[in-house]
């Protein structure tokens, strides 16, 4: 498995190298100018302040230059400055980077501790009320967008019913805690704010619900479909005829088997959620790398646009070295060559 592991870690810069390149040229052949983000509409009438722009930002440069400096800086981790922050976009993505695993770790865990239980419950009452109730649920969480669901719920819950906060990770009149890990709910744990705490937690829950929904879905019919072949398994009727009961039956015989190919998509659902957080963050306005891409996407910020693209692509080649290591240690008759 050594092996496997060096080869998986060395392809993995030139797999980067090639997203960065498609974005780059994705970036530079799509319609608009990038100089409406840097100047505004009485720059953009002087043509002194649009050259010294261009000369500044190397847009006066052709594309085949722009590409070989952008590759040797990015071979630096020198990932550029952004048109509109007109700061490192290295610093942006790591400056926002805590909010949005925050809010994706949050929703992976909900999404699949969830999805699990209702799987198990789906399969062991298969064709019953659990298991129509189960199909509705991850039916409704895989169709409907985040950014509808999204709304619905913050008009429900918070503006109706007054349960839950509104958009943000914090109250306006809460200070945020001394920065450790750049969780909110961590730093506020650890420093002791136990009034913070609870305030960035029920800040939480609802992107987490609405963001992880989709997992919880898919999940639940993985976990499903796999329970009812494993428990159709000579092992499993022999677990049952030594008596074994139910939850242990279901939990510890069958459950352990089933997994396995969920793993899949447990591992790129993780990074599904990092990709997808675009919508659950504008809509929540959560400060974190989706609503740093939608501002880019925006202001056609092509630095901010290629390391957000850089860091998703990542997020998925980790994603599945990570899902064939779990393969392992899920079932030791996997090997890896």
């Amino acid at each position: 498995m050594t092996h496997y592991l060096l080869r998986r870690l060395l392809a993995m810069p030139l797999l980067l190298l090639g997203v960065a390149t498609m974005a780059f040229l994705l970036g530079n052949f799509v319609k608009g100018d990038p100089l409406a983000s840097i100047l505004n509409d009485r720059q953009m009438a002087n043509p002194e302040a649009v050259a010294a722009a261009k000369a500044r930002w190397g847009l006066e440069r052709s594309i085949p230059e722009r590409y070989v400096i952008y590759v040797g800086n990015l071979l630096e981790g020198d990932l550029g400055v952004s048109f509109r922050t007109k700061r490192p976009v290295m610093r942006d993505l790591l400056d926002r980077l805590p909010a949005t695993l925050e809010l994706v770790i949050s929703a992976m865990l909900f999404g699949t501790l969830a999805g699990m239980a209702i799987g198990v419950l789906a399969a062991h009452f298969r064709n019953g009320p659990v298991d129509h109730g189960a199909r509705i649920v991850a039916l409704i969480g895989s169709s409907v967008p985040v950014f509808w669901s999204g709304l619905i719920a913050l008009y429900v819950f918070s503006v109706q019913l007054s349960w839950l906060p509104g958009p943000g990770r914090l109250a306006p009149a809460l200070k945020p805690p001394e920065t450790v890990t750049g969780f909110y709910t961590v730093d506020a744990l650890l420093a002791g704010e136990w009034g913070t705490f609870a305030n960035a937690l029920s800040h939480l829950v609802l992107p987490t619900v609405m963001l992880g929904w989709a997992v919880l879905g898919i999940i639940s019919r993985m976990i499903r479909a796999s329970m009812l072949d494993v428990m159709q398994q000579d092992f499993i009727t022999t677990a049952r005829a030594k008596g074994a009961g139910t939850l242990r039956l279901l939990l510890r015989h069958a459950l352990r088997n089933a997994m396995v190919p969920a793993l899949t998509i447990i591992g790129f659902s993780f990074a599904y959620l990092i990709t997808g957080a675009i919508l659950t963050e504008t809509v929540f306005s959560w400060p974190g790398i989706g609503s740093y891409a939608v501002d880019a996407a925006r202001s056609l910020d092509h630095p901010a646009i290629i390391g957000v693209t850089i860091v998703g692509a990542l997020a998925f080649l980790l994603a599945n070295l990570l899902t064939d290591i779990a393969y392992v240690f899920a079932n030791p008759r996997i090997r890896l060559e």
